[in-house]
């Protein structure tokens, strides 16, 4: 446990049980199709703004619980949130969605969906809950895999539909799982990725971005790479990256309107990028490991406030990527 843990456990519960505002992703199919109600739609993964947030704030909940020391009350409301909705019934009311329209949050949501499920066996407080979770699991690598085998090209900005990080958490939650899937996802990254060199950081970040292209793909082929090819790659990569080269990469984004969701975004980047960057300096010379390691802590330490404290354009989701950041501690 953290000196966070407690507050972030809190907030997490806050807005999982805030049902609106709601931004649904339904897509109608006819005039009777247009009761967009949330709870009814995904009983399982409402509240928290939309149905990805609902899912990686779930996620955080069992990795908070799973970490043991909340006080008594918070880990009571914890188990009970999470009891209601992840109910058999309720997953697969989500799974006959999920069928029903495979594009769906494809591949943020549904990469996290299988993290979720991954995370859930992990911890004594939540292991019950993963007897439910086959058919969703089941359901969601069959569309990712779909998915996956026809991906000519990989989407490279850093919102939702980042290619690099959907392989990188679905490789994570494959892995977890015992999952074949794991495998596509490496397989893919490698088809991808692979042959990159030389990129070109100065034009980071753009303004509604809460992943840095480059460091996602970094962190993602640092992962699904032999060990003994990861730092010749980064350095093809990112070459000087923690010395005098991607400076951009090392400075904390500003936020001017913390009001603007996607200004908003930038929080995030400031986590995920303190997470990769820590992950990415075991990978690098001392000497510019230790100045990444100083340029994560700056970017966590930047957005730690607005965790838990900001608005609900930022707690709605932030605790999650916190907690990347913070699991990434070198």
């Amino acid at each position: 446990m953290t000196q966070h843990d407690e507050e972030w456990a809190r907030i997490a519960c806050e807005v999982l049980e805030t049902r609106y505002p709601y931004g649904c992703g339904h897509l109608a199919t006819g005039p009777g199709d247009l009761d967009i109600e949330p709870a009814r739609l995904h009983p399982a993964f409402h509240g928290a703004y939309d149905w990805h947030s609902s899912v990686h704030m779930q996620w955080s909940l069992v990795t908070l619980l799973g970490r043991g020391g909340l006080d008594r009350e918070t880990a009571f409301r914890a188990r009970w949130l999470l009891a209601e909705r992840l109910r058999a019934e309720n997953l697969d009311a989500e799974v006959r969605y999920l069928r029903t329209h495979p594009g769906f949050e494809r591949p943020y949501g549904l990469v996290w969906a299988l993290l979720l499920c991954a995370e859930l066996p992990r911890g004594a407080p939540t292991r019950g809950f993963a007897a439910v979770t086959g058919p969703l699991v089941d359901t969601v690598a069959e569309l990712l895999g779909g998915w996956l085998a026809g991906l000519r090209y990989p989407v490279r900005h850093g919102t939702h539909a980042s290619t690099a990080f959907a392989l990188s958490t679905l490789y994570r939650a494959g892995t977890g799982l015992g999952h074949e899937i794991a495998d596509t996802a490496r397989e893919t990254a490698l088809r991808l990725f692979a042959a990159d060199t030389g990129y070109d950081t100065r034009f980071e970040p753009s303004g509604n971005e809460f992943l840095s292209p480059a460091l996602t793909e970094a962190e993602l082929m640092c992962v699904v790479l032999p060990a003994g090819e990861r730092t010749a790659w980064l350095d093809r990569f990112l070459p000087g990256l923690g010395g005098e080269s991607h400076r951009t990469l090392l400075t904390a984004p500003q936020v001017d309107d913390p009001a603007d969701g996607q200004q908003g975004h930038l929080y995030g980047l400031a986590l995920s990028r303190a997470w990769q960057l820590r992950a990415l300096a075991a990978h690098l010379p001392a000497e510019r490991a230790a100045s990444v390691r100083a340029a994560a802590n700056t970017q966590f330490a930047s957005a730690l406030p607005v965790v838990t404290a900001g608005n609900f354009h930022a707690t709605h989701w932030l605790v999650s990527f916190a907690l990347l950041a913070e699991g990434a501690q070198s």
